[in-house]
């Protein structure tokens, strides 16, 4: 397995790929919800099994925080320390640029996923795209 910060148009595509296989086909984002108007500010991140894009996510700096985003794993790839891998690289690139406070807004049936990885929730529940949420904040 290999994770890595998107350098080009194809490792972009391959992370807009996952995305739209996670997001759109399997949960019904709409998908100007999913793509929106943060993709190009945003520093992406590709993680791939034998060549193959398996599992995505992007990250910005929003009020003083990191914010992780979009962090997806392709049904296939579920369960073999893929999605762990890619918050693990956006952690140190976060470090690695100044940032000791993460934030994300978790999707509740993923949250002991984020809590397994020091995440704590910070809110009640909210709907985003309609699938319950909670933000979850860590300190790095």
């Amino acid at each position: 397995m290999n994770v890595k910060v998107v350098e080009n148009e194809k490792e972009l595509q391959d992370a807009f790929s996952v995305r739209r296989i996670v997001f759109i086909d399997e949960q019904n984002v709409p998908e100007e919800e999913e793509i929106d108007q943060f993709e190009e500010e945003a520093v992406h991140f590709v993680s791939y099994l034998e060549g193959a894009p398996i599992a995505a996510g992007r990250f910005r700096v929003v009020d003083g925080y990191g914010k992780v985003e979009r962090i997806c794993v392709l049904r296939e790839a579920r369960n073999t320390g893929s999605g762990k891998a890619i918050m693990k690289e956006i952690e140190a690139y976060a470090q690695k640029n100044g940032l000791h406070k993460l934030k994300l807004n978790a999707q509740t049936h993923a949250i002991p996923f984020y809590a397994n990885l020091g995440y704590e929730a910070v809110s009640e529940e909210f709907l985003d795209a309609g699938i319950p949420h909670k933000t979850m904040i860590k300190k790095i």
